[in-house]
């Protein structure tokens, strides 16, 4: 009897383990420096519209992303629209293979935000190392995310 109570609460750890590790994981879409928070997310080309892309001459495609970054900063409870600043990064695969991405400045109003396009092939993972050079920043903000991209079909 021992023994079948203890091959149950075995039984029972492990579906348990299965269920955390089936669980979806929330995607981190920001990270905080401070009063400045860096959004960030990589989107397949295709969820641009057509005249989007052509006015702001990207390329769109099932093998195509592209990475958004934006800057905001929180003073006194009030949060700014996207910040001006200096964007660079790199995208690397699992081989280590470096491209740098070439960041486009987008301002909309008083809101500014960043594309940068890229290739990759379907369901790769990708490693982004991004740098922000903000002004009034003490120091640049760096971030390094991961993402794992599906080509449309």
């Amino acid at each position: 009897m021992k023994k079948l109570l203890q091959g149950f609460l075995l039984s029972l750890i492990a579906l348990t383990a299965q269920a955390q590790i089936d669980q979806p994981k929330e995607i981190a879409t920001q990270q905080q420096f401070g009063v400045y928070t860096v959004h960030y997310n990589v989107f397949n080309s295709t969820d641009i519209p057509a005249n989007v892309a052509e006015a702001y001459k990207l390329v769109r495609g099932k093998d195509r992303a592209l990475v958004n970054i934006s800057v905001t900063k929180t003073e006194n409870g009030a949060t700014s629209l996207g910040l001006p600043a200096q964007v660079s990064g790199v995208r690397r695969n699992l081989m280590q293979q470096k491209q740098t991405l070439k960041f486009i400045e987008v301002s909309e109003g008083d809101a500014t935000y960043y594309l940068a396009p890229f290739v990759f092939n379907n369901e790769e993972l990708l490693h982004f190392d991004i740098e922000l050079n903000v002004e009034g920043a003490a120091r640049p903000l760096k971030l390094t995310f991961n993402r794992t991209l599906y080509a449309d079909k």
